[in-house]
């Protein structure tokens, strides 16, 4: 079992930045990538940034150029430095250990998640 613990939600306002953090305990060896989804109201969820062991990252179309994923290995925790905020990115984000299904990165373990309120 994997433990993942978000941290730095809030409330800001549009324009403004925010950076998650999110740190992985219990049965880690072996974690190879990392990523943080969200899910706003109404809507299903979304993957939106993703890190491989080796720092190879990808993002969701929605986030490019905004969102930063980085993590440290040595500390075992994953940060997603969000600059730029607009209200369509509230939501509630949470962390995830991902495994590859052979066409992507798919969450298999979830944080509790943190909310995230950009006003406008």
């Amino acid at each position: 079992q994997v433990q993942l613990v978000e941290s730095g939600g809030g409330l800001v306002q549009a324009g403004g930045s925010l950076r998650l953090s999110c740190s992985a305990s219990g049965s880690i060896l072996g974690i190879n990538a990392l990523g943080w989804s969200r899910q706003a109201p109404g809507k299903q969820r979304e993957l939106v940034a993703s890190i491989t062991g080796g720092g190879s990252t990808n993002y969701a179309d929605s986030v490019k150029g905004r969102f930063t994923i980085s993590r440290d290995n040595a500390k075992n925790t994953v940060h997603l430095q969000m600059n730029s905020l607009k209200p369509e990115d509230t939501a509630v984000y949470y962390c995830n250990v991902l495994v590859h299904n052979g066409l992507g990165y798919v969450p298999d373990y979830w944080g509790q998640g943190t909310q995230v309120t950009v006003s406008s």
